[in-house]
């Protein structure tokens, strides 16, 4: 698979095809393991999982290691790091020789139409030069702040050239006339001059090089690889946390800790909340009820006897002035009930829609 193995390229030391200027930047932050991490988190829960299937268990081991302690990453790297995934990306002969089009029919059969179009979208960003390139890097508040004193016709030109999310975001926050007249604007462009084009992107390019943009984001870290984990299927799950612990017991008991929330108990069947209520302690789930809302209280009490629901009702008036640290002790030990009684097989747990069941 083309992404695994430009994956497992970039964790290796940087070759001497890499921008020099780029390499030396990121060398003194990243290692190459950690540009691997930035790159699976920057795919997404579902492309990253679907990754770990095609990769060898101790790479899957190190990758899901340096995902968890990746930390704050600026955007100019991340788009540096994604780049250069590309153009490793860009070596496979269904871009290099066979063309875009050619690409884009072999993506699709391999990964779908999104995945394809996803992919493809960063390959021609990278291949040319586009207008109001710098806008990639500008978060909302920087674009509310070049664009709240131009004329409508103007926002709406260079709304035109960011993406849809960016734009409404600077289009909510303008008074409601002019709302509508960017809006209006934005619909009626068909066709713009070049020169027309260019002086607006000079003014704008100045503009934002005078606004201090921060553009630090939080990436990675336990509950994206939780998230990761929780999308993998259970036997490529199996095999990473059997390796995972026997680098980090520590590490890989905090992600699974997060893989599953006591809340997510909504999402479970009824036979199998039955199951997991048999072995839990009252007073446990006297304390777990203390801190849920009402749909999960109820969820549960459905499926207890009449007699246990009353009980536990019951408790829950006389038991006061509870500390938070004990409420998520006792959802802790409930939850590790429900992890072992899934190990064994004997209750069913959804994980991110991609279980079938069959009755």
């Amino acid at each position: 698979m083309a992404e695994a193995a430009a994956v497992k390229t970039a964790a290796a030391p940087a070759s001497g095809t890499v921008d020099t200027a780029l390499k030396k930047r990121l060398s003194a932050d990243l290692t190459g393991p950690q540009k691997a991490a930035a790159v699976i988190v920057a795919l997404g829960a579902d492309k990253a999982s679907n990754l770990y299937k095609y990769m060898e268990p101790e790479d899957v081991e190190s990758l899901t290691i340096e995902v968890a302690k990746l930390g704050l990453l600026s955007g100019e790297v991340t788009e540096e790091i994604l780049n250069d995934f590309m153009k490793v990306c860009m070596t496979n002969k269904a871009v290099t020789e066979g063309g875009l089009e050619y690409a884009r029919t072999v993506l699709e059969r391999a990964y779908g139409e999104q995945a394809a179009a996803d992919l493809l979208g960063k390959v021609t960003k990278s291949l040319k030069r586009r207008e109001f390139a710098f806008l990639d890097k500008a978060d909302v508040k920087s674009l509310i702040a070049a664009l709240q004193n131009e004329r409508p016709q103007t926002i709406a030109l260079v709304l035109s050239y960011v993406d849809a999310d960016k734009a409404a975001g600077v289009v909510s926050q303008l008074d409601v006339q002019k709302q509508i007249q960017v809006v209006e604007s934005i619909a009626r462009i068909e066709s713009v001059s070049p020169a027309a084009i260019k002086i607006v992107e000079a003014e704008m390019n100045k503009k934002f090089s005078n606004i201090v943009v921060s553009t630090n984001v939080k990436v990675g870290g336990i509950d994206y690889v939780a998230d990761v984990m929780n999308n993998l299927d259970r036997t490529s799950e199996k095999n990473v946390f059997d390796g995972l612990a026997e680098r980090d017991q520590e590490l890989a008991d905090e992600i699974r800790k997060r893989m599953f929330v006591f809340e997510d108990i909504m999402t479970m069947d009824d036979r199998s909340i039955q199951r997991f209520v048999r072995d839990c302690d009252p007073r446990d789930l006297v304390l777990a009820l203390k801190g849920v809302n009402a749909d999960v209280a109820n969820k549960l009490f459905a499926n207890m006897s009449t007699r246990t629901a009353q009980n536990i009702r019951d408790d829950l008036e006389i038991t006061t002035n509870v500390r938070m640290k004990d409420v998520e002790e006792a959802q802790q030990r409930i939850v590790a009930i429900i992890r072992d009684l899934e190990e064994k097989g004997e209750i069913i747990i959804l994980k991110g829609g991609k279980d079938d069941i069959i009755a």
